[in-house]
C-alpha cells in the first residue's frame, strides 16, 4: 500500500460510507431513539409557522387579544417539545457516533496488527496511525453530527416542500422550478469535493508519517544536526497539507454560496409574486406569511445539505483509505485444518532444499538451495557476511515469510500445516534490536508469557542480569521504562529481552547477536545465563562475533544464502575458507 498506489487508484463514491453499516447495525436502539426524537422536533418546528399564520390572521387582522395570549402559549408549548427532543436527538446520535468509532477503530487495528510482515515493510506506520486517528475521527464527525444535520435537514426539507404544496399550489409550483438549478452546482462541484477531500487527508497522513519517523529518531536527528533540516521537510508536508485543504475549503465555499444565491434568489422571486396576490386581494397575509416562513425553512435546509454534503464527501474520501486497509488480506496465514505437534516437542529442524527471495527483491536470492537438519537439543550457529542469508533463516522459521521452494519442517511437521500461533508458541526470540513498550519493567519481561506470575518474572529477571538494574530503580519493577525503553541503555534492554526468552520457556530458541549491546563483564554473565538456557533446547543463533560462537555444537557458514561450509571452530579453522579468513580479520584485529 504505497503512497502512489493510493493517489492513482480511481476515487470511489460516496458508496464506500455504506462499510460503515455493520459497525452502527450493533447500536439500532440509539439510531431508532435518534430518528424518533428527529421526528418530533421536525414536527414542532414545521407546527410554527401554522401559529405564526394564525397569530396574523385571528389576532392581528382581528385585534382578538386573546388570540395572540392562546398563541403565543402554544409556541411556548411547542418549544418545550422542541428543547427536550433536539437535546434527547443530540443524545442518542452523538453516543452512536461514540460508539461505532470505538468499533471502527478497534476492528481495524485488529486487522492490521494481523497482517504479515511484509505489509508492515511496505508501509509507513505514521500512515497507518493517522488513518487510526485522523481518518477514524473525520467519519466520527459524520456520523456523531453530519449524519444527523444531513438527515434532520432532508427531514425539514421535505416537511417544508409538502407544507408549502399545501399552504399555497401556485406559490410552491413557482419554487419547484428553480430547484434544478440549484442541484446542477451540487452535481458539478460535488465530484471535486471528494478527490480534494481525499488528496487532503492523504497530505495529512504524509505529515503524521515525517513526524512518526523523525520523533522516533530523535538521538539521530541530534547527532547529525538535522533539526533545521527535518524541521524544513515536516513544514514542506504541512504546507502541502494546507494548499490541498484550502483547495478543499474555497470549492465548499463556492459551492455553499452558489446554492445559497440561487435557493435564495429563487425563492425572493417567488415571495415577491405572492406579495402581489396578497396585494390583489386572491392571498390572504396569513397564508403568505405562514408560506414564506415554510420557503426559510426549505432554503435553509437546503443550504444545510449542501454544507454537510462537503462533510459526507471528506468522509468518504476518509472511508476509502480505512476501506483499503481492511481490503488488505495476510499472505501467511493458519490452515482452516492444522497439524497439531507431536508433544512434547522435541525441537528437529529441517530446512529441506529451500529457495527464497523477498518480494520486494525477486530478482536476488535470499536463500538458494538451502539444505540443513539440526538435530534436537542442538546448538547451531549461523556465521557469515551481511547479506549472506542468516536473517532470513529466523524469518521462514517464525513464518513471516514462506519459501518458494521447498520446505521447512518442525518434529516433521511442514511450517505451513502449523497454526500460526502454535508455531510460534515453540518459539522464543532474542532480537538484535530489542522492543521495549512503554509500560512497567514486569510488563515488558511478561511480554514473553502474559500468564507468568511476579516471581516468575523475578526469576527470569536474575538469571538474565537483569534483576540488579531493575530493582535499582525507584519503583523497582513496577517502573514505567518509557517509549522505546528510552531510559534503559543499550545493554539493559537486551537483557529484558533475554528475561522475555528465558520466561517463555520455548523449546526452540533464536538469538540473533543477543549480546551485541553488553560490555564484556555483562556478556560473560549473560553467556553463562545462555548456556543455562540453552540445555534441552534447539538454538539457533546469529552472531557476527566468532568468539561468541565458539561454544556451539555446530557453525554453519553462509554466503549468498547457500551453506559453504559447516563444523566446529577448530574443524572450521582447519579448512580454511571464509570462516577461517573471518576468524583471522576478527582475532587478529
Amino acid at each position: 500500500m504505497t503512497e502512489a498506489a493510493t493517489t492513482q487508484r480511481p476515487a470511489r463514491r460516496v458508496g464506500a460510507l455504506l462499510q460503515l453499516w455493520p459497525f452502527v447495525k450493533p447500536h439500532r436502539r440509539l439510531a431508532l431513539g435518534w430518528l424518533v426524537f428527529l421526528a418530533i422536533s421536525s414536527s414542532a418546528t414545521l407546527v410554527l409557522p401554522m401559529a405564526v399564520r394564525h397569530m396574523i390572521d385571528q389576532g392581528f387582522i382581528h385585534s382578538n387579544a386573546s388570540a395572540i395570549n392562546v398563541t403565543f402559549l402554544g409556541l411556548f408549548g411547542v418549544a418545550l417539545v422542541l428543547a427536550f427532543a433536539t437535546a434527547a436527538r443530540y443524545y442518542c446520535i452523538t453516543l452512536l457516533g461514540e460508539r461505532a468509532l470505538a468499533s471502527l477503530r478497534a476492528k481495524l487495528y485488529s486487522h492490521v496488527i494481523r497482517l504479515d510482515v511484509s505489509f508492515f515493510e511496505r508501509s509507513r506506520v505514521g500512515e497507518l496511525i493517522s488513518r487510526l486517528g485522523t481518518d477514524t475521527e473525520v467519519i466520527q464527525a459524520l456520523i456523531g453530527s453530519g449524519i444527523s444535520v444531513a438527515l434532520r435537514s432532508a427531514v425539514m426539507l421535505l416537511g417544508a416542500t409538502a407544507m408549502m404544496i399545501w399552504t399555497s399550489p401556485r406559490l410552491a409550483g413557482l419554487t419547484a422550478l428553480v430547484i434544478p438549478a440549484v442541484m446542477l452546482p451540487i452535481l458539478v462541484f460535488g465530484r471535486r469535493v471528494q478527490k480534494l477531500s481525499r488528496a487532503s487527508q492523504d497530505r495529512l497522513a504524509d505529515t503524521a508519517a515525517i513526524a512518526n519517523e523523525t520523533l522516533n529518531a530523535a538521538p539521530a536527528v541530534k547527532a547529525y544536526a538535522r533539526e533545521d533540516i527535518e524541521s524544513t521537510r515536516y513544514g514542506a508536508a504541512i504546507t502541502r497539507a494546507l494548499a490541498t485543504a484550502r483547495k478543499r475549503i474555497g470549492m465548499r465555499s463556492l459551492l455553499t454560496a452558489t446554492v445559497i444565491v440561487l435557493f435564495f434568489g429563487a425563492i425572493t422571486l417567488v415571495l415577491w409574486a405572492g406579495a402581489r396576490d396578497v396585494l390583489n386581494g386572491t392571498l390572504g397575509a396569513g397564508v403568505l406569511g405562514q408560506f414564506v416562513l415554510y420557503a426559510i425553512f426549505a432554503a435553509g435546509s437546503l443550504a444545510g445539505l449542501s454544507e454537510v454534503w462537503g462533510d459526507v464527501l471528506r468522509a468518504a474520501g476518509a472511508m476509502e483509505r480505512i476501506g483499503e486497509l481492511f481490503e488488505e488480506r495476510a499472505e501467511i496465514t493458519s490452515p482452516a485444518q492444522p497439524t497439531p505437534l507431536p508433544k512434547p516437542v522435541q525441537g528437529a529442524l529441517r530446512f529441506d532444499h529451500v529457495a527464497f527471495h523477498y518480494p520486494s527483491r525477486p530478482d536476488a536470492p535470499a536463500l538458494h538451495d538451502f539444505d540443513l537438519s539440526i538435530r534436537p537439543g542442538e546448538t547451531v550457529a549461523l556465521v557469515g557476511p551481511s547479506g549472506a542469508g542468516k536473517s532470513t533463516v529466523f524469518a521462514l522459521l517464525l513464518r513471516f515469510y514462506d519459501p518458494q521452494a521447498g520446505r521447512i519442517t518442525l518434529d516433521g511437521v511442514d511450517l505451513r500445516a502449523l497454526s500460526l500461533p502454535g508455531l510460534r508458541g515453540t518459539i522464543a526470540l532474542v532480537p538484535q534490536e530489542t522492543v521495549i513498550f512503554g509500560g512497567s519493567a514486569a510488563d515488558n519481561i511478561r511480554f514473553g508469557r502474559q500468564d507468568a506470575d511476579d516471581d516468575e518474572v523475578r526469576d527470569a529477571a536474575r538469571a538474565a542480569e537483569a534483576h540488579e538494574f531493575i530493582s535499582a530503580m525507584s519503583k523497582g519493577y513496577d517502573e514505567e521504562l518509557g517509549e522505546r525503553g528510552v531510559r534503559l541503555s543499550g545493554g539493559q534492554r537486551q537483557r529484558i529481552a533475554i528475561a522475555r526468552a528465558i520466561l517463555r520457556d520455548a523449546p526452540l530458541l533464536l538469538l540473533d547477536e543477543a549480546t551485541s549491546a553488553l560490555d564484556a563483564q555483562s556478556e560473560a554473565a549473560i553467556q553463562q545465563a545462555l548456556e543455562r538456557l540453552e540445555k534441552g533446547r534447539t538454538t539457533l543463533v546469529i552472531a557476527h562475533r566468532l568468539a561468541t560462537v565458539q561454544r556451539a555444537d555446530r557453525i554453519v557458514v553462509m554466503d549468498g544464502g547457500r551453506i559453504v561450509a559447516q563444523g566446529t571452530h577448530q574443524s572450521l579453522l582447519a579448512e580454511g575458507g571464509l570462516y577461517a579468513e573471518l576468524a583471522r580479520l576478527q582475532f587478529t584485529a
